[in-house]
């Protein structure tokens, strides 16, 4: 994205500027939106797969994708973790400090090299920044890099089959355009316009199975209502 959308929008909210939400646009689909206030949550907010993913972590702590810093502050505030927040965004690590992380960059998580960690977050659609299904080999030969011995990746992802089955249960995709969970969108908030970017959302089956090929354990931990679950990924060899 080649412009700080989610840093405005976050910007905006912790300076009280909130009056309007992130539009989230897709080919094919209607419209949709992130709610600001949503990026701001407290724990007791926070959908099941989120809290059991925290409540789960240990150690050394990498929230990639941090966005507001929810995640992060539970982490280092209520359960004394060592918490490192990430994400590209610029204002988004700025909202980060000055909500009090401690440890908050801007960082491409596949860029990131030389430090490893106990446990990895990708959480609110984490498998997103894959992008596309031909890239997930190069995600995980890449976290392996960043995983302390015995350490553990959480990730949560949908299954969203069900948007291309009819009323009779039939499954309606043209399998030569690739993958059904890859992704189109941009974003629009405000004045700013994001460019097309990809994202991917991963049923558990095609992510165990990517898993067990380079080397990892995938166990399912919690299983949400909306076709969502989060996944415990750790190193077999």
């Amino acid at each position: 994205m080649n412009k700080d959308i989610f840093g405005e929008a976050i910007q905006d909210f912790y300076n009280k500027n909130y009056d309007e939400d992130i539009i989230v646009k897709a080919p094919d689909f209607d419209d949709d939106t992130i709610p600001l206030p949503y990026l701001f949550r407290s724990y007791h907010e926070m959908p099941q797969i989120e809290q059991k993913a925290l409540e789960l972590s240990f150690g050394k702590v990498l929230d990639v994708g941090c966005g507001a810093g929810s995640h992060g502050l539970y982490l280092q505030n209520e359960m004394q973790l060592d918490v490192t927040a990430i994400d590209i965004s610029e204002g988004a690590v700025d909202v980060c400090k000055k909500r009090g992380i401690r440890s908050a960059f801007v960082q491409d998580i596949f860029q990131l090299k030389n430090d490893t960690y106990d446990t990895l977050l990708f959480l609110m659609n984490g498998s997103g920044i894959i992008g596309k299904l031909n890239r997930i080999d190069h995600f995980f030969t890449h976290i392996k890099t960043l995983l302390n011995a015995n350490g553990q990746v959480f990730i949560d992802s949908s299954d969203i089959s069900y948007l291309f089955t009819d009323d009779e249960g039939g499954f309606w995709i043209d399998a030569s355009t690739g993958y059904y969970g890859e992704m189109q969108y941009k974003l629009n908030y405000k004045n700013l316009e994001s460019d097309w970017f990809d994202w991917l959302y991963i049923d558990y089956n095609t992510l165990q199975n990517a898993a067990n090929a380079n080397g990892f354990l995938c166990e399912l931990i919690v299983e949400g209502e909306n076709n969502d679950y989060l996944a415990r990924l750790t190193l077999t060899t």
